[in-house]
């Protein structure tokens, strides 16, 4: 469902649905530099650049660039030196949202949390006590 909502980047009113994150104005111009970096990289020549070439050659925001890549709309493979950066450690990554140290980081976390909560858990169990009267009649 729609509502309506200030555009994080003018600050503007608009409508904000799932399609659009920006008003209309600033979707324009997201459009724009989309337009731009995508025309430079699919240059023969420019298929290799770097994200800091990319920015310096198109003007564009790198901020944009990464959103362009998060979208799907430019597609890695094609462009073997573009990246993004990790959510949780910021190292530049290809896919996903965790470059593999932070993910073996969280598993590690994770299996540790496991082990202590069964530890605990058999703790619990061990300190009740149980009477058993046997009575030989």
């Amino acid at each position: 469902m729609s509502q309506l909502d200030n555009c994080p980047n003018c600050g503007q009113i608009y409508i904000k649905n799932a399609f659009r994150e920006v008003c209309e104005t600033c979707y324009k111009e997201e459009e724009a530099k989309y337009n731009t970096v995508y025309k430079y990289i699919r240059q023969r020549e420019n298929r290799t650049a770097t994200m800091d070439q990319v920015v310096e050659d198109t003007g564009v925001e790198e901020y944009l660039i990464i959103k362009f890549i998060r979208k799907g709309r430019i597609q890695l493979a094609h462009f073997p030196n573009l990246g993004y950066p990790c959510d949780r450690c910021g190292r530049i990554i290809r896919e996903d949202k965790l470059c593999q140290n932070c993910k073996k980081d969280i598993h590690g976390q994770l299996s540790q949390l496991e082990r202590e909560e069964e530890r605990e858990r058999v703790i619990r169990e061990e300190g009740k006590t149980y009477h058993v009267i046997n009575k030989k009649f």
